[in-house]
């Protein structure tokens, strides 16, 4: 097995039957396994994927442990490869034997007296990282996207519904939600200062993200392409899921649901890196009271920016972020912290109740399925329905052996619009 590199591009969303059977079998047998942080002098935090986002989050969880003033001890890593979850564990005095390589690594680390985790492994492996450590009673801080298709999604749905009989924390990281700045704008929207909402737009319009790491002699096709995650679709979920997702979870916010249909454009015009995602997507996301919100993102260089959201009610705009324009105008006057920080201080504050309990579990596998939705229409070049996507199709990225091992594996080629068909 090869050894991963030195340095990873650090960067920061089944039908029901199966679902609810899913959740059935979370809840059985495990109610005696639940961890019960709060009141106790030190959490003890797992943390499954090394790689720049681990590190970051890692980052971010101890920083908040400061500023929350609650005692926060980093217990065990975990990673496909080990020479990674021990090189990050020694830097925050983790000994070797809590340091647990390959793909039953999180299962190792779930039994090694966590209280918690911080789950950051590519976002195709979040469903089932999320669905054990939840059935293992642990709360959990997830990244976004927690899912890359309709399976993961309603895995992640289900999941998060034995969460809550468990009265389990959990936190992803649509960091957004946590901002007091973005907060406070919301429930005035919430409360009618924009009245009804009748549209929106929501943009990620930015440089290329691209892992363009050699393959070396005797790596398999799926440790290749773990290797390059952002490249592929079921790694990733594509930009528009493992990026994007930000922006549309703003939307779902302001609207307070999920969008009904959507319909869309996108390609693949100047990606320069092998793998089989788009650099480009447009779509148009209907919603149940009649508002149409556009959705941009692309990922050009030597292009223009644009990262926002926006929007428009039968009183006013705004832009999500602090301001309020129309006849109840208002600006945000006070200070916030980096939600990427504040994200884990809600956290830690939920699991140890010093604060509102948080159970982010099913919002954010909404926000992350909307954008998978607008996958969908961009590859197909379909319009599709919420519940069609999300109750009927049968898509399920990924190899066989997914979660198993290493080995063989030849994703699908670019998606040809029209041509590629719908699952």
């Amino acid at each position: 097995m090869s050894k991963p590199p030195t340095k990873q591009v650090s960067r920061r969303d089944f039908m029901k039957g199966t679902a609810a059977a899913g959740a059935a079998t979370l809840m059985t047998g495990f109610a005696s396994n639940v961890a019960h942080a709060a009141g106790a002098d030190v959490v003890k935090v797992g943390i499954i994927g090394c790689g720049g986002r681990g590190r970051g989050a890692t980052g971010n969880c101890l920083e908040a442990a400061k500023l929350a003033g609650i005692n926060v001890q980093i217990w065990a890593c975990a990673d496909l490869w080990k020479n990674r979850a021990v090189g990050h564990g020694k830097r925050h005095q983790v000994p070797e034997e809590r340091c647990f390589g390959g793909f039953d690594a999180y299962k190792k680390l779930l039994a090694s007296g966590v209280d918690s985790i911080i789950t950051a492994a590519p976002p195709g492996f979040r469903p089932y990282h999320f669905t054990a450590a939840i059935a293992a009673g642990k709360h959990v801080f997830m990244e976004k996207p927690v899912c890359v298709d309709p399976w993961g999604y309603n895995q992640v749905c289900a999941a998060a519904e034995v969460a809550k009989e468990k009265k389990l924390t959990v936190v992803a990281g649509t960091q957004r939600r946590h901002r007091t700045r973005r907060q406070e704008n919301l429930k005035r929207i919430h409360d009618g200062a924009i009245g009804d909402l009748v549209g929106g737009q929501c943009y990620w319009m930015g440089g290329p993200v691209t892992h363009k790491r050699p393959r070396k002699p005797g790596m398999s096709d799926i440790e290749w392409q773990i290797f390059n995650w952002f490249a592929w679709c079921w790694t990733c979920g594509d930009h528009i899921v493992e990026q994007h997702v930000h922006n549309i979870d703003m939307i779902l916010w302001a609207f307070n649901t999920h969008p009904v249909s959507a319909i869309g454009i996108g390609g693949r015009a100047a990606r320069p890196e092998p793998g089989n995602i788009f650099d480009h997507h447009a779509v148009e996301f209907g919603f149940e009271n009649g508002a149409r919100v556009a959705s941009y993102c692309s990922q050009f260089g030597k292009s223009s920016h644009r990262v926002s959201e926006r929007v428009v009610g039968t009183k006013g705009a705004s832009g999500l972020s602090g301001s309020i324009e129309g006849e109840n105008a208002w600006r945000f006057e006070g200070k916030d912290i980096s939600p990427m920080v504040q994200e884990h201080i809600d956290c830690l504050n939920s699991l140890t109740g010093k604060g509102k309990h948080w159970n982010e579990g099913r919002q954010v596998a909404e926000s992350c399925m909307s954008a998978v939705l607008g996958r969908m229409c961009t590859y197909t070049g379909r319009e599709i329905k919420w519940d069609w996507a999300v109750n009927a199709s049968k898509l399920k990225l990924g190899p066989a052996n997914m979660n198993v091992s290493f080995g063989p594996y030849t994703p699908p080629p670019v998606a040809v619009p029209g041509k590629a068909k719908l699952v």
